[in-house]
């Protein structure tokens, strides 16, 4: 699909399947930064005020817990549901697994950041459970991006529009900032730094991704008054 097709001019499957990718995009896009001011404005006793906390994950047991678990599970849904491309299995399991991991992530909480302790029910095997999780849910996006979303029926990327090309670029773009991310992150284990920034760039790089995809600005061109940005 080029640029240059409205909303109008698309069959409705397929105007489905880009309506669910932009909301797959927006809600990871959102999720660090709603996470980060609604635990700040909602302080948990024991934490200072607005102090960034060693890890996206351990905005669960923070005044936004109810962001971090509601948009995990949206995200889980949207990703379960994806259709992908009519007869590609592997868009529809890798959907699966990565909405799996999502509210593996979510049903599995963390460690709780100090001074704040686990719930009486939490244990060790908990948190491994999160960290597979996790684990599986970043290699589900880099996957879709490196792999999945810059497939095409046209074989040779030479032969393909400009405007493919492009979301091409884009994608694979996002899916080596995502697995720099991902090591980044991983080399914690040894340097014992905090990894909610690699995890926020990840996030944020997986829903650019979801985004190109789903050509986001498509809506936001057509919204515009007729004749804007035309010339006239």
């Amino acid at each position: 699909m080029t640029a240059s097709r409205t909303s109008k001019h698309l069959p409705p499957r397929e105007l489905s399947q880009q309506n669910h990718r932009r909301l797959i995009g927006w809600l990871g896009l959102c999720l660090p930064f709603l996470l980060y001011v609604i635990a700040g404005l909602r302080p948990e006793t024991g934490l200072e005020r607005w102090t960034l906390l060693g890890s996206v994950s351990a905005y669960y047991y923070t005044g936004a817990t109810g962001i971090f678990v509601g948009v995990l599970f949206a995200l889980a849904l949207f990703l379960i549901t994806y259709p992908g491309y009519e007869g590609a299995i592997a868009d529809r399991l890798l959907g699966i697994i990565a909405g799996c991991a999502a509210l593996g992530v979510a049903l599995f909480p963390t460690a709780a950041p100090e001074p704040l302790v686990e719930p009486a029910w939490w244990n060790p095997t908990i948190r491994i459970i999160h960290y597979v999780s996790a684990i599986t849910l970043f290699v589900s996006f880099i996957a879709f991006s490196i792999w999945l979303f810059r497939k095409s029926d046209i074989p040779k990327r030479r032969d393909r529009p400009p405007e493919k090309r492009h979301r091409d670029d884009v994608c694979l773009a996002c899916g080596i900032v995502m697995t720099i991310c991902v090591l980044w992150a991983a080399s914690a284990v040894v340097t014992h730094w905090p990894i909610f920034w690699p995890e926020a760039i990840a996030i944020g790089a997986f829903a650019v991704s979801w985004l190109t995809k789903g050509e986001a600005w498509v809506p936001i061109v057509e919204a515009l008054p007729a004749g804007k940005g035309d010339g006239r």
